[in-house]
């Protein structure tokens, strides 16, 4: 079961790292999760919710790679950003963008833009259509282009 999870997660991080600049599991793993932070930050409680069940739920037993890098590991942060009144940030491109290649430390040589679009691409090709279009409703114009693109 334990090669299960690697290969779920493998396979996961592995388009990521396929269709971006990045050369390795680390930052592919620390792109996924600041991309799944910022979706959240724009999607109302209810919505990462259905998205966390659903990743959840078609993982196999035991493998939870993608759910996992879905879920904030700050289990501070996690819990006030669920309980917290102000939900749904507005988010533009160039700040996810910022963002995604400080937090994420993205190497040079990876653009923001093409890291944010194969995270899309991976997400995207783990949920139903019908998850896929709500979480591309809470975004920007620019960011629901890409998402659309990937």
């Amino acid at each position: 079961m334990a090669n299960q999870t690697q290969e779920k997660q493998l396979t996961f991080i592995e388009k990521v790292i396929d269709n971006s600049e990045l050369e390795n599991i680390n930052d592919a793993q620390a792109a996924a999760k600041i991309v799944f932070r910022e979706l959240r930050d724009m999607m109302p409680t209810d919505a990462i919710e259905r998205t966390e069940q659903e990743l959840q739920a078609e993982a196999p037993e035991l493998n939870m790679s993608v759910a996992q890098l879905w879920t904030d590991p700050n289990v501070m942060v996690a819990f006030f950003s669920r309980i917290s009144p102000i939900r749904q940030l507005s988010i533009g491109y160039d700040t996810f963008m910022l963002r995604l290649k400080q937090e994420a430390a993205l190497p040079e040589s990876a653009s923001p833009e093409k890291v944010a679009k194969a995270v899309f691409s991976a997400t995207k090709a783990e949920l139903s259509p019908e998850r896929s279009a709500e979480i591309k409703s809470f975004l920007s114009d620019q960011l629901s282009q890409l998402w659309q693109q990937a």
